[in-house]
């Protein structure tokens, strides 16, 4: 293996390039749904406490299980991600799914709906666990499983790859090694897709968001976080004029799927239909358009004819 990665720090250094995104597009939007529900740490399974971040659990971490955030976690799969699903379906909208393999396995109605919908699927990885403390070749195995799971049930390895939280420092390098992912989602430090290099080779990178996301709802109502999000798509559609952004809002089924919050999204969602020069796509498109239209660039090589 390779040093660790680098800082990256300068990134476009406040040029970045013009996106051209379609039919002059000022912003992209991809509306991002995790299906974590079913693969998070738990007793059942083995992993010696009951996960309850992320929900409405004011609990600490216990060893023994906890059936009230167990069942935060499952209301996400029975109500949360049909009400979330019902309304992107209503208004014809695409949606990235973040799936984490294990929990498609244990959901075939959220798997099947997936499918018939055609969602955009990104790889969540196996479980909802921290990658960043695994072994290289713990970590190796988590992607295969994850691969292999998603081939029995969706029938394709997903093309994109997101970690909880934050990937492990061999995580980039370990995609590459398996193949298959055409972009990862493992960064939070940019406004536009970017290339980052794996041994000498050009990988795109698709940057996500803590930010404009729903978990900001776990400290805030439906009416504020939806001033927030839409505050953050003006004034991104505002920089679009001259240069155009993307933006992602992260979505998970147990948060906004619960009522009280949900008008909140479709407060976003009208606001949305409602501004013009927003292009809502999927993920993979994102991906595909950027790979088109900004290919990796050469690096420079030292003169050697001195």
């Amino acid at each position: 293996m390779e040093s660790e990665p680098a800082r990256a720090f300068v990134g476009y250094a406040g040029t970045p390039p013009h996106a051209n995104w379609p039919d002059g597009a000022r912003l992209a939007v991809n509306f991002v749904l995790n299906v974590e529900e079913g693969s998070e740490p738990s007793v059942p399974d083995g992993d010696g406490y009951t996960e309850n971040r992320l929900t409405d659990s004011t609990v600490a971490l216990g060893t023994t299980r906890d059936l009230a955030a167990e069942g935060l976690f499952e209301y996400g799969s029975r109500s949360g991600f049909f009400r979330i699903h019902r309304e992107f379906q209503r208004r014809s909208l695409p949606l990235t799914v973040f799936a984490c393999a294990l929990a498609l396995e244990r959901n075939p109605a959220i798997t099947a709906a997936i499918s018939d919908a055609g969602y955009d699927v990104c790889s969540h990885g196996y479980r909802w666990i921290n990658h960043r403390t695994l072994t290289i070749d713990d970590e190796r195995e988590q992607i295969r499983a994850a691969v292999e799971s998603f081939e029995r049930t969706l029938g394709y390895q997903p093309p994109g790859w997101y970690c909880r939280y934050g990937p492990s420092v061999n995580t980039r390098r370990l995609l590459a090694e398996h193949g298959g992912f055409m972009y990862d989602s493992d960064a939070y430090n940019d406004d536009l897709p970017y290339w980052s290099t794996v041994d000498g080779t050009a990988r795109l990178v698709v940057p996500y968001s803590l930010t404009t996301n729903d978990g900001k709802l776990l400290t805030m109502n439906g009416a504020q976080w939806a001033e927030f999000i839409t505050d953050a798509i003006d004034v991104l559609v505002a920089e679009g004029e001259e240069r155009p952004k993307m933006m992602s809002i992260g979505l998970h089924c147990r948060i906004v799927g619960q009522p009280a919050r949900f008008a909140g999204l479709t407060r976003v969602l009208d606001h949305v239909a409602a501004t013009p020069g927003i292009w809502v796509a999927p993920r993979i498109k994102i991906a595909h358009h950027w790979a088109t239209t900004h290919p990796p660039q050469p690096r420079p090589q030292p003169d050697t004819s001195a």
